[in-house]
């Protein structure tokens, strides 16, 4: 997700009545704890969201057997390891994001430049590798 489309999400999610906004530290920044304490509730519910792909991924998984001789068997087998791993991942990004929107509600004290860095060590600690294949073809 882009943060373009983040900061689009955040003003879609503010109630119309969101409460006493507070002004921030810098620049006269006007801040609705309300809409931090969404947007974290948001990224909890998607993280509840991605635990329960997994168990359904995990369930399919069942009667699978051991895939020695089957090269489709073999494969699937292969690409659930990898798409588990992305999907716990995704689940433990959600949940340091989450606690990050949670913390600047209720704290109101942080600075943008803050709250930029604490998303910024989010970004870096959970950063999607580079994407195979699918590109634009070379040479054509």
């Amino acid at each position: 997700m882009s943060w373009d489309e983040w900061e689009q999400i955040k003003l879609n999610q503010l109630p119309a009545d969101s409460g006493p906004a507070v002004s921030a530290v810098t620049g006269g920044l006007k801040s609705s704890q309300r809409a931090w304490l969404a947007a974290g509730d948001g990224v909890g519910a998607l993280r509840g969201r991605v635990r329960t792909a997994l168990g359904k991924l995990e369930d399919g998984q069942s009667g699978l057997g051991d895939p020695d001789g089957c090269l489709s068997a073999a494969a699937q087998k292969e690409l659930y390891a990898s798409w588990k791993t992305y999907a716990e991942n995704v689940g433990k990004r959600c949940a340091s994001l989450q606690k990050t929107l949670e913390r600047v509600g209720h704290e109101q004290l942080m600075t943008d430049a803050g709250v930029q860095a604490e998303i910024d060590r989010v970004r870096l600690a959970y950063a999607d590798t580079d994407a195979v294949g699918g590109g634009p073809q070379q040479g054509r």
